[in-house]
């Protein structure tokens, strides 16, 4: 019997310990009920039938500016542009902005420039992706502004697909469908069910709830007087992507999900670009709460709140799943065995597992219509709780306390830190 066995018993039967083993426990299981029947209630109103919205009269096509903002993407840059150059609609242009590229990027784009196929937009200096985007948007010619990054390429019919959403004057931005193009490495392969499973189904639930979390950096569409209207993209966050969501709809405007509208894109293949990438994800979510928190938290911006507690209440279970767990480790290694926490999977274990696996299976079952592909990865999903579950709960604990309290970049551009080879 170890000396500290009453310390850790007390410490058991409290209340907060109570408490947050309670939401440990229940929190999984009921989100993923609700993003399971949330998501399975957007398709069935809007999407099995598989029918594409009405096309504008021709002649009356919206212009559209492709703009692919680009830093250091020599080896990817050409496939890019040449995919946005098949692009199957009737009126719109392809501009890149090159941010100050110390590879060959602007060797592989300068030739589509000479042939008069894309407009270019250098600039000397690397200031990051929002300044880029905020200083080309001037140069564009089109009402409408369809934002690729430079590593990824869309479907023909794409614009087909977001730009009748624009009919609607309080359309101010689409969001697509993202589907990973490598899936060579495991890291990849689960990505791959994670955008499926996670991303893709939580777009839907989203839509449900009137609110969406975030459009997707890799693939989004906006209207240009929208964009104007919020000050453009803010240069100092982490995540542009988020913090323009909030703020279009923070001005009432609607931002909608189109899983149609298909981009290909690339994933990190190894843990350490992961790593890197999440941390910038859930830096910019915490910056986001952190900014736009008290401006949604009123009467006027309800339809906010499922988004913003739903975030806040992640971010509270990873860090009750960091700690729980440092608990119990420690209880062990003493020789406590703690209570809520068994070596040998359990009855809520297995149920918790099972909700989440019901989950995956319910997006790949969503998504099979768009990719394929995408069916033979399922058998890796049974890994998603174990591996991402413990990554994104360390990564949130890591990133979340700069991004709510510190405002040393405030004002500094987030610059890009992508290494190509």
């Amino acid at each position: 019997m170890s000396v500290l066995d009453p310390l850790l018993s007390r410490i058991e039967t409290s209340w907060p310990y109570l408490v947050l083993l309670a939401f440990f426990a229940f929190y999984p299981v009921l989100s993923s009920i609700m993003w399971t029947t949330t998501s399975a209630t957007y398709y069935w109103r809007r999407e099995r039938r598989k029918q594409q919205m009405p096309q504008p009269e021709e002649g009356s096509y919206p212009s559209v500016s492709v703009l692919v903002p680009c830093y250091c993407e020599e080896a990817l840059i050409g496939e890019t542009l040449r995919s946005c150059l098949a692009l199957d609609y009737p009126n719109f242009e392809v501009v890149v902005v090159d941010d100050g590229s110390i590879d060959g990027s602007l060797r592989e784009i300068l030739p589509f420039v000479q042939r008069g196929e894309v407009r270019l937009v250098a600039k000397a200096e690397n200031e990051g992706k929002a300044m880029a985007i905020n200083d080309a948007i001037p140069c564009l010619r089109g009402e409408i502004v369809f934002i690729l990054d430079a590593d990824s390429s869309p479907e023909p019919l794409l614009l087909r697909h977001v730009v009748p959403h624009f009919s609607s004057p309080r359309v101010a931005a689409v969001t697509g469908n993202p589907r990973v193009v490598e899936k060579a490495t495991f890291l990849q392969k689960l990505q791959a069910i994670e955008f499926t499973s996670i991303v893709s189904i939580q777009r839907r639930a989203q839509r449900v709830w009137g609110r969406v979390l975030t459009v997707s950096g890799v693939v989004s569409v906006f209207r240009r007087s929208a964009l104007l209207d919020v000050g453009l993209f803010s240069p100092d966050m982490a995540t542009e992507d988020i913090d323009i969501t909030w703020k279009l709809q923070k001005r009432y405007y609607d931002v909608r999900y189109e899983p149609e509208a298909i981009v290909w894109m690339r994933v990190p293949k190894d843990f350490r670009s992961l790593w890197k990438q999440r941390k910038r994800w859930t830096l910019g979510l915490a910056q986001v709460l952190r900014r736009h928190g008290s401006d949604v938290l009123t009467w006027k911006r309800r339809r906010m709140w499922p988004v913003f507690f739903e975030s806040s209440l992640s971010i509270l279970w990873a860090y009750v799943f960091v700690g729980l767990t440092a608990f119990w480790a420690f209880s062990y290694a003493v020789g406590h065995p703690p209570v809520g926490a068994s070596p040998i999977p359990n009855w809520w274990g297995m149920l918790i597992a099972t909700l989440c696996l019901m989950q995956l299976g319910t997006g790949v079952l969503l998504d099979r219509r768009y990719d394929r592909s995408i069916l033979r990865y399922l058998p890796v999903a049974v890994y998603y709780p174990l591996v991402y579950w413990i990554l994104m709960a360390i990564v949130t604990s890591v990133s979340t306390p700069k991004g709510l309290f510190s405002t040393s970049n405030a004002g500094t551009p987030t610059r890009w830190n992508t290494k190509r080879r």
